[in-house]
């Protein structure tokens, strides 16, 4: 009798289509395992963060670009096998794979280093299936060695959370002596804190969060409030985490002149309307769009030379739906992260 050689297979958590998180339209899945090609690499997934554009992708909120889709782009994991063409990276290796995955190399962004501006750019767990799986198959473009004397779950936030805070930190132009205000206080903030701490940037906190408030001072912030609360002095410049346009007001209120208020989510409230003389005194409004490979390299750099205290709370993969509840409640008091036992 003719032996049928079973075909190898994964479990990985699907988004069908897009449903408010209280649904739980994640489903977890028997996949085929993913074939690579010759400039790809596969990887054993050991852990997967959880970010608020997970949140946003799952309930619609960003227009879906695949479907059915596997979410995560904070991926940790082993090299299981590369591609022919494939350099530099070997099985056994632990890895990481971010948000930005792929960019079309040649349009004028590319060329000026601003890929993270790329309109052909993919994005992982977006464009191309991500990590709430045991395995992924990748570009070897978005694979990155990750830095030595971490846990796997805390190198998880670092690939988005800490990429994207690294980024509109050096957006915001604080130095030495600056005072720097956070509005919101989870993955990312708490990661920006430590790094302005490093460099001798006084911190203020506005949060609703009791738990997020503790954490903040915990992390040597000087001042923290709710968002209504003023600071005792203005700000040199201000990042907003939390995904609401309205905290550009407060932000403006307390910035001192010439200060950029940065807005670092992927997705936000509407603004309000916002008087000319808040914005007066060249004031400014940024928006960080993605990450560019650079900033990658910088942050992982930065996370070997000055061990960043990541904050975590680990689940199962199974888990997802109900963390992502929880992030949708603002419950999860840092960065969450899927552990996958594959």
């Amino acid at each position: 009798m003719e032996m049928v050689q079973r075909e190898k297979t994964m479990k990985a958590l699907v988004l069908g289509k897009p449903a408010l998180v209280e649904t739980n339209p994640l489903l977890l899945c028997e996949l085929p395992l993913p074939q690579i090609g010759e400039e790809e690499v596969l990887i054993r997934v050991k852990a997967c963060g959880v970010c608020h554009t997970d949140l946003h992708i799952v309930e619609g909120e960003i227009p879906s670009h695949l479907l059915p889709l596997v979410p995560g782009h904070q991926i940790v994991g082993v090299v299981e096998a590369v591609g022919e063409k494939v350099k530099d990276l070997l099985p056994g290796e632990l890895v990481g794979v971010p948000w930005l995955n792929r960019v079309c190399g040649k349009c004028q962004f590319c060329r000026e280093g601003r890929e993270n501006l790329c309109e052909s750019a993919l994005f992982t767990g977006y464009d191309v299936p991500g990590g709430y799986a045991e395995y992924v198959a990748t570009s070897q473009e978005a694979v990155y060695k990750l830095p030595k004397g971490y846990e796997e779950e805390e190198l998880a936030p670092l690939l988005c959370g800490g990429v994207i805070g690294y980024r509109a930190y050096r957006m915001s132009g604080v130095k030495k002596g600056d005072t720097l205000g956070i509005f919101g206080f989870g993955s990312s903030a708490h990661l920006v804190a430590q790094m302005a701490k490093i460099e001798g940037v006084e911190i203020f906190v506005f949060t609703r969060s009791l738990e997020h408030q503790n954490l903040a001072r915990d992390l040597g912030a000087s001042f923290v409030g709710k968002a209504e609360d003023y600071p005792p002095h203005p700000l040199t410049s201000a990042i907003i985490f939390a995904p609401s346009g309205n905290l550009v007001k407060n932000a403006l209120l307390y910035l001192e002149r010439g200060g950029a208020v940065i807005m670092a989510g992927i997705y936000s409230t509407p603004l309000p309307e916002i008087p000319y003389s808040l914005i007066y005194w060249e004031r400014s409004i940024k928006s960080v769009a993605n990450s560019t490979r650079q900033d990658i390299r910088e942050l992982l750099d930065f996370a070997q030379k000055y061990h960043l205290e990541v904050k975590t709370e680990v689940f199962p993969l199974t888990d997802a739906n109900h963390v992502l509840q929880l992030l949708k409640e603002s419950k999860i008091k840092a960065s969450a992260v899927l552990k996958v036992e594959a």
